[in-house]
């Protein structure tokens, strides 16, 4: 049985997350330790205890993430003897999910993935202002027909600077785009001309994954230079690329295209499900991922890990 880790990204955050690994398990504590330490912030009262807006902050909620998939990683570590380097074929994450995926990977220390994710956070929020930007859900087309509708949506508006991409690929007829406020309120009429089931407009608080993210990919750019990149064992799945990838260099440029590029997930699980890939494991916060997975790769085995209780329900299917 070939085995990929898959971490989740922004959207998943609870108030609660990851408490309960940490009140049961010494090595989940000791993981949230390090992170408020290396930001120099009780970060782990705010996810535990909220309040939950201060939890959605990017700034906040990105670390955050993080931190509970790696705790609930340590604890499966421990507690079923998972072996990282060993057991797991790949490590893959949506978009913030990707830092989560290489700390695992031992790529990036946790410190500087906490640190990294901080930057990044502030970065994209800071790149575009209060109520520019937006993004939105299209359910039921492909991602080509609305790459071409946002595209079109841009276009016909004919304003400075309008802006719509395609941010997400999330399989299963789920697509997300990002841009401008009025591209992306032009982009949704167009999508139900087209048929879709459904065009959602999301509670975000910046349009992540396009082009306005710019002066965010900028600030990865600076911060990524002064950061040691490992070798990722196993090789990482790259949002951008949705291929393998372990050359350092390779994964630190991906890593600044990432932030206005195309998270290309349908893409990425398709070529982890067409190496061989049987089970995929999403460990941190939430069943986003799982949701997703099962509605692209048919018939592979699919499981979230993020409680004492989904520790210890892995660690019994193991031994049959």
């Amino acid at each position: 049985m070939k085995t990929a880790l898959v971490f989740p990204g922004q959207g998943s955050q609870t108030v609660g997350m990851g408490k309960k690994l940490a009140d049961a398990f010494p090595i989940a504590r000791e993981i949230f330790e390090r992170v408020d330490a290396a930001l120099s912030q009780k970060l782990s009262k705010v996810m535990f205890d909220g309040p939950e807006f201060e939890l959605t902050l990017t700034a906040n909620a990105q670390p955050a993430l993080m931190a509970s998939s790696i705790a609930a990683l340590k604890v499966l570590e421990k507690e079923s003897g998972l072996n990282v380097r060993e057991d797991a074929a790949f490590v893959a994450g949506h978009s913030l999910g990707e830092y989560s995926a290489l700390c695992a990977a031992g790529s990036l220390t946790l410190e500087d993935t906490a640190k990294l994710l901080r930057v990044r956070g502030e970065a994209m929020q800071k790149a575009v202002p209060v109520g520019e930007g937006a993004m939105a859900a299209i359910l039921g087309l492909e991602f080509g027909v609305v790459t071409k509708i946002a595209t079109q949506s841009a276009s016909d508006l004919y304003l400075a600077g309008a802006v719509c991409q395609a941010a997400n690929d999330n399989g299963g007829g789920q697509v997300v785009i990002s841009g401008t406020k009025e591209a992306v309120g032009r982009a949704m009429e167009l999508a139900k001309l087209a048929g879709a089931k459904r065009a959602l407009p999301l509670p975000v608080s910046a349009p992540f994954h396009c082009a306005l993210m710019h002066p965010a990919a900028l600030s990865m750019e600076a911060a990524l230079k002064h950061v040691a990149i490992r070798r990722p064992r196993p090789p990482l799945v790259a949002n951008v690329m949705a291929s393998a990838v372990d050359d350092p260099e390779a994964i630190r440029s991906g890593l600044v295209a990432q932030v206005t590029g195309t998270v290309r997930w349908r893409e990425s699980v398709a070529y982890m499900r067409a190496e061989g890939v049987t089970r995929f494991v999403e460990v941190g916060a939430g069943k986003v991922l799982a949701g997703l997975i099962k509605r692209i790769a048919g018939g592979a085995t699919v499981v979230s890990v993020g409680t004492p209780a989904d520790v210890a329900a892995f660690k019994v299917a193991t031994k049959h």
